[in-house]
């Protein structure tokens, strides 16, 4: 859809100026003084929060609400709803807390609320309302499984391939589909690759922001919350292991088991493995990567998002705000 170019002026300011969608209020609390830089990064994080809130939320719907999605989800491990639940409650709690702390340093809230025209899902339990982000049709980077079983370094280097060729899938069903049918097993785990994807963006995302951090408290910021997307991860990780073989046209599962002895690819080896960091030189270290700007600040992660499908149909203002915000948190430096 295509705004006139008054109208993009106009969701552009709302976004940039209005409130949260909770009416923040500034707490009666003292944070100290955040470099302008510092600011620039926790609007870009509060608005990529917010996104992966609108994301899970999908997500958490038809966890809970879609039996035929829940049993093939439940595939993975009979826990996961309860885990897509926990997540999209740690999201909105990451949104909330962030726009808070800009209230409380004086700044506006970051609003995406004029943004949110996408239509929704029409199987049974999801909303009938709009949304950031679309999970019809995404491209699912899972070049992290291999890049976690690798020696060596995407920040020193290192290119990965594609694990499993996920193109063009729906990660939720768009309509009803019969539980247990290959179809529904193909979108649970297109979803459970997905989940993985997300949160190893955002681990590397906190991380690319700490060198240039100035405050203390955005420090701690940046250590407490980056953390909670780890957790995530790993979780995740550990569960897109699981993902049972099947194939439908346009996507094939592998039997995860026949990877048993490749350590490239043995779906239990979810434990980061030791590769070179910051030097060559240096012995190999265990590490979230990548955490360079280049591969992974926040307009690294606004084209990794904007390529996998996850933003189709929305108008050019929505890209135009996110990317300046992706700007200006990596021209961000400490003490500046």
């Amino acid at each position: 859809m295509l705004l006139p170019a008054g109208l993009a002026g106009v969701f552009q300011a709302r976004a940039e100026d209005e409130f949260d969608r909770n009416n923040v209020k500034p707490p009666k609390i003292n944070l100290g003084h955040f470099s302008h830089g510092d600011v620039a990064m926790l609007k870009f994080l509060a608005a990529a929060e917010l996104i992966e809130t609108d994301l899970w939320q999908q997500y958490n719907e038809i966890s809970l609400g879609n039996a035929a999605f829940a049993g093939a989800l439940s595939q993975l491990d009979e826990d996961m709803a309860q885990y897509v639940s926990d997540n999209t409650d740690d999201e909105m709690s990451h949104a909330s807390f962030l726009n808070a702390v800009l209230v409380a340093t004086g700044n506006h809230p970051v609003n995406l609320d004029a943004f949110r025209t996408l239509p929704s899902s029409q199987a049974t339990g999801a909303q009938s309302i709009g949304r950031l982000t679309s999970l019809a049709n995404l491209t699912v980077d899972t070049s992290w499984y291999l890049r976690y079983r690798a020696t060596t370094n995407p920040d020193l280097g290192a290119t990965f391939g594609q694990f499993i060729n996920i193109t063009n899938r729906p990660a939720i069903p768009a309509q009803d589909l019969p539980a247990g049918s290959d179809e529904i097993q193909a979108i649970a785990n297109t979803a459970g690759f997905h989940f993985a994807t997300i949160e190893q963006g955002g681990s590397s995302l906190y991380g690319s922001f700490v060198p240039k951090a100035t405050s203390l408290h955005m420090l701690q910021i940046l250590y407490a919350i980056g953390g909670s997307e780890i957790i995530h991860f790993a979780v995740w990780h550990d569960k897109a292991g699981n993902a049972p073989a099947v194939s439908v046209p346009g996507v094939t599962f592998p039997d995860m088991g026949s990877f048993d002895g490749d350590e490239t690819r043995q779906n239990n080896l979810i434990m980061p493995e030791p590769c070179s960091f910051l030097n060559a030189n240096l012995p190999p270290a265990a590490i979230v990567r990548p955490t360079l700007t280049a591969n992974a600040g926040a307009k690294a992660a606004i084209a990794g998002l904007t390529a996998s499908g996850l933003f189709n149909g929305q108008p050019p203002a929505f890209f135009s705000f996110i990317n300046s915000l992706a700007t200006a948190a990596d021209k961000a430096q400490r003490g500046g």
